[in-house]
């Protein structure tokens, strides 16, 4: 079964939609779902708790896409997580891994390698990261265009931002 790609943002309802259709450019058959639009803005702990809230709920291999933006000052390295328990979660490194680690573990996290994961024509625009970076990046691992190595450059885990 190939692994489905669930989001959260805290973009407000209807947020996602370009998001999908990124993802449905790269493989017209995956399967997304909403998790949740509706995150809080800038609040990375309930981005963090209802990840957890959900994620042994869905089949092993599923993909989470969690962005949520603290804003100016906190570390954002666009990574994707390999959780413990066999999950994948891509999201800013800004405390939305922090529950996840806690509670599952993370064995690996690596940093997003922007000019092999990114949404092609979208190289001079920064604004609009959920779409052209993460959804991307995010349907390309679940689609197997790319392993988790194929994601870009692994970091340590000590380094994951914690709130």
């Amino acid at each position: 079964m190939r692994p489905f790609v669930v989001m959260q943002t805290d973009f407000g309802v209807g947020g996602g939609g370009a998001m999908y259709g990124v993802c449905k450019t790269v493989d017209p058959d995956l399967g997304v779902y909403d998790l949740s639009h509706v995150i809080p803005k800038f609040n990375v702990e309930a981005a963090s708790k209802s990840l957890v809230s959900v994620i042994p709920y869905w089949p092993v291999g599923t993909v989470f896409v969690s962005v949520v933006d603290p804003g100016v000052g906190t570390s954002r390295r666009a990574c994707v997580a390999k959780t413990s328990n066999g999950y994948y979660v891509v999201t800013p490194d800004n405390g939305t891994l922090t529950l996840l680690k806690k509670e599952f573990g993370i064995d690996a996290v690596r940093e997003i390698d922007e000019t092999v994961n990114r949404l092609k024509g979208t190289e001079k625009t920064s604004i609009f990261h959920g779409r052209d970076l993460f959804a991307y990046c995010a349907a390309r691992l679940a689609s197997g265009v790319i392993d988790f190595e194929g994601v870009g450059p692994g970091y340590p885990v000590e380094e994951i931002v914690l709130y």
